[in-house]
């Protein structure tokens, strides 16, 4: 029986078991060396409180884009290089059942979206 699935601490996305992991699948919490050499800074965490500051501001059926945290956190010419930390802060912040992340108006994986998307509330 594989062990359940997990969430990488860093970037959000879903760690499935690997063979060689099956020993320590317990202490793994990265899903990536990459992941491993990130980790979560102070910016990511600055990020995900203000994605929960913007929604907070908002009406409970309304919804942000990660580039609303990104501006918020950034200066005007670098708020870019935050688009990825910030969708990164939004795929914890549904690992954590904080928000739902959605595409067209449905809720979509974090793990597997692609192209652009909206943050909202958990409605759970």
């Amino acid at each position: 029986m594989a062990p359940p699935a997990k969430t990488c601490a860093s970037c959000g996305r879903t760690i499935q078991c690997r063979k060689k992991w099956e020993r320590d699948w317990d202490s793994v919490r990265f899903c990536s060396a990459a992941c491993r050499r990130r980790g979560v800074t102070t910016v990511d965490a600055q990020l995900e409180s203000t994605i929960l500051e913007l929604l907070a501001q908002r009406s409970p059926t309304s919804s942000i884009c990660p580039s609303d945290a990104a501006r918020a956190v950034g200066q005007p010419d670098d708020w870019r290089d935050l688009m990825e930390p910030a969708r990164r802060a939004a795929r914890r912040l549904v690992a954590a059942g904080e928000v739902e992340i959605t595409q067209h108006g449905h809720v979509v994986d974090p793990s597997t979206a692609a192209g652009p998307i909206r943050i909202r509330r958990s409605r759970s």
